[in-house]
């Protein structure tokens, strides 16, 4: 959904009394957070920022800790979350935040507030991010288009040539682009943005070792006692569209090093991309085969009781960088926008 039209629907749901209203048919025993990055605001003048759903201030996070914990909402692992679901202790509503990738900002910024909060929080980490060589094309094609006047994407069925002579012209290039290279077949779709980067100018491993932690800052933070740290695969793959055998291997393996490296037990798992068409039954099924004890998505909603038979399949509230107002978070936690998004359906979980 357009973020101006869901900013208007949110604010429609808290200030018409709505949202609260519903909170008693569609409230949940907790809430999974998903983050990316969390920094401060970038003084710009650009108006072209396609990624910035993915960043949150250090403040927001804070004032979301602290609004969870003034309504009473206990603060968990994602460990613990999958231990009371699957154990039905669910009287008092819980909060859990996680945050993929992996990303330096985590370090330097988020955990500062989650440490002054005394908030547990799990990091999923896809070891070639950690390795310096993962391909983060949705950075990369962002760059492109601010750094040239005009792109050349080579792709079949687009322009030869996009304008990103100005913002609007670059909006328009990202919106040509952005969905066609997120659906592609992912081993085409790697080979596509090395190709990409090169014609114009982004350096793809430079750009990963800038915003990613590498291994000692990983065992950092995987050191203080309110982190744990989950797998993530091993190269962000959208595990939807690999054949069965490559995507159990891509989950398997990001374990495997993980524990390896870290030297710890690693049974929480976050879906790359993670929404309907990147994360299914099929991906949900190897996540238990495997023995996670818990696997999260991107699909919207909050947690219910009868999550504790798909622990694999778990909903997330993203803390979006659109939506940094805690009048949106207030509405989302009381479930109505999730069960008017989902159909009134508790779970979605197939």
């Amino acid at each position: 959904m357009n973020p101006a039209l869901m900013r208007a629907s949110l604010d429609f749901l808290h200030y018409s009394g709505l949202s609260r209203a519903g909170a008693p048919l569609f409230g949940g025993a907790g809430a999974i957070f998903m983050l990316h990055h969390v920094r401060p605001q970038k003084a710009t003048e650009s108006t072209f920022a396609p990624n910035a759903g993915l960043d949150v201030t250090p403040e927001f996070l804070d004032a979301v800790i602290g609004f969870v914990k003034a309504r009473g909402w206990e603060l968990i692992s994602l460990r613990d979350a999958a231990r009371r679901l699957a154990g039905g202790a669910l009287e008092r509503p819980f909060a859990v935040f996680t945050l993929d990738d992996g990303f330096r900002d985590n370090l330097e910024h988020a955990l500062p507030v989650f440490a002054a909060q005394e908030c547990p929080f799990t990091i999923f980490i896809a070891p070639d991010y950690a390795d310096g060589k993962g391909e983060l094309w949705w950075d990369a094609l962002e760059r492109a288009m601010a750094q040239n006047e005009e792109i050349r994407p080579g792709l079949e069925g687009l322009p030869e040539v996009l304008s990103c002579a100005g913002d609007a012209e670059r909006q328009a290039a990202w919106d040509a682009l952005y969905w066609p290279v997120r659906g592609m077949e992912q081993h085409a779709q790697r080979r596509w943005i090395r190709e990409f980067s090169s014609r114009h100018g982004v350096d793809l491993a430079a750009l990963c070792r800038e915003q990613v932690m590498g291994w000692e800052e990983i065992r950092q933070i995987a050191a203080h006692p309110l982190c744990s740290i989950g797998a993530h695969t091993m190269r962000h793959y959208a595990l939807s569209l690999l054949p069965e055998d490559e995507a159990r291997h891509e989950m398997a393996a990001s374990r495997a090093r993980l524990e390896a490296e870290l030297g710890e037990v690693v049974d929480t798992f976050a879906y790359p991309y993670g929404d309907e068409e990147t994360a299914g039954r099929r991906d949900f099924r190897l996540a238990a085969e495997l023995g996670f004890a818990a696997a999260v998505t991107t699909r919207k909603g909050l947690l219910h009781a009868g999550h504790a038979d798909h622990l694999t399949a778990l909903p997330r509230v993203s803390l979006n960088g659109f939506y940094q107002k805690i009048r949106y978070v207030d509405a989302l936690l009381t479930g109505t926008p999730f069960a008017l998004f989902n159909g009134l359906r508790r779970l979605k979980v197939a």
